[in-house]
């Protein structure tokens, strides 16, 4: 069985901001792929470069204060969005690649109605008339299960709950049915009951469209229930890369372990125990160190981590898919040194 071919292929993507101290470094050497029909989730701690990268693949950042580097690559359907002019962008953006955000409030007008919202996206990349628009809009309200949607899209964003609004973005997202659709922490402003219901409308529309999704995320526990690949990011970089079982059973990477481990898990027996935590912080984007971006917080590292950076390879004995950025990988055996045996004693939260 022959493997498909990506639809998106990311790659060497990096990106810079000029800020009051300088240019700095938000994105650097991001890579990854994304396949028709898969379910990818980007994952990492607030500040890592997960919607920083989303929202260069749209090219929503701003362009005066915004650098992409000239090597960097952004492959859909042989157009390098990298590079692309504004024309092409337009034509794509919300049209084959649909985004929505975190807080649906922020994204919808709130002086105009659902319905004409969705009816700008229509009549943009669409040659229907007003009334196909319109019976449109309706069949896509009623697609992401909006309850009296021939009532609904005549009303305005503040008369519908949060779970709605986001439901209402998620269909404004795929009226054009998009290849790609990328959601960046859509369910992180909703409780749990409608977390869950919209990941499961987010499951439904894939299977019934074949749209692959980019999900973007902190949770790692949604990660396991939707994702069918994983890429972690730490310090603007892609850490690893891989199924999101191997990721979760077999994960090669110290950070990634680290990560799993500080997730409360039931039947866990250590009640009354802390959970497991990642010492020291995340370094500044202003100020890395020159090997390994996870060095100074990890229980593996060696004088070659603080002197070269790792690059991104397969994992011996994981897998050719299987990427990871790190000079001892877990599947290899702990360096035993003073250094490595001081950081073990020194970080009680970072496991080996």
């Amino acid at each position: 069985m022959t493997t498909p071919s990506p639809i998106l292929s990311v790659r060497h993507l990096t990106t810079r901001f000029r800020t009051d101290r300088g240019i700095v470094t938000a994105i650097d050497d991001v890579s990854f792929d994304l396949y028709p029909g898969e379910t990818l989730g980007i994952v990492g701690e607030s500040g890592c470069g997960k919607t920083v990268t989303s929202k260069s693949i749209m090219r929503l950042l701003p362009e005066r204060t915004t650098i992409i580097d000239p090597s960097s690559q952004i492959m859909f359907e042989g157009t390098n969005l990298a590079t692309a002019d504004d024309r092409t962008m337009r034509r794509i953006r919300g049209d084959r690649i649909a985004m929505i955000f975190q807080e649906p409030m922020t994204s919808l007008n709130p002086v105009f109605t659902i319905g004409w919202q969705l009816d700008e996206a229509l009549k943009y990349h669409t040659d229907l008339g007003r009334a196909a628009r319109r019976s449109r809009a309706i069949e896509m309200l009623k697609l992401v299960e909006i309850p009296n949607a021939e009532r609904r899209v005549d009303e305005y964003p503040h008369q519908l709950s949060g779970g709605m609004r986001q439901r209402v973005m998620i269909g404004m997202a795929l009226c054009c049915e998009p290849d790609v659709f990328i959601a960046d922490e859509p369910t992180t402003a909703l409780d749990v009951t409608i977390q869950a219901q919209i990941l499961a409308l987010m499951e439904n529309l894939r299977k019934r469209l074949n749209t692959a999704i980019i999900l973007i995320t902190h949770n790692l526990g949604v990660v396991a229930q939707v994702c069918d690949r994983v890429a972690v990011m730490y310090a603007g970089r892609v850490i690893e890369v891989g199924g999101v079982r191997r990721i979760f059973h077999d994960p090669q990477h110290p950070y990634t372990r680290a990560l799993l481990d500080s997730i409360p898990k039931a039947g866990r027996k250590e009640h009354g125990k802390r959970l497991p935590t990642i010492e020291g912080i995340v370094p500044s984007l202003f100020d890395l160190p020159k090997g390994c971006r996870f060095a100074d917080r990890c229980a593996r590292c060696q004088p070659l981590c603080r002197d070269t950076e790792p690059e991104l390879l397969p994992a011996e004995g994981v897998g050719e898919s299987h990427l990871k950025r790190c000079h001892f990988p877990l599947s290899q055996a702990a360096p035993v040194t003073s250094a490595s045996h001081a950081a073990m004693t020194s970080s009680p939260g970072a496991r080996p």
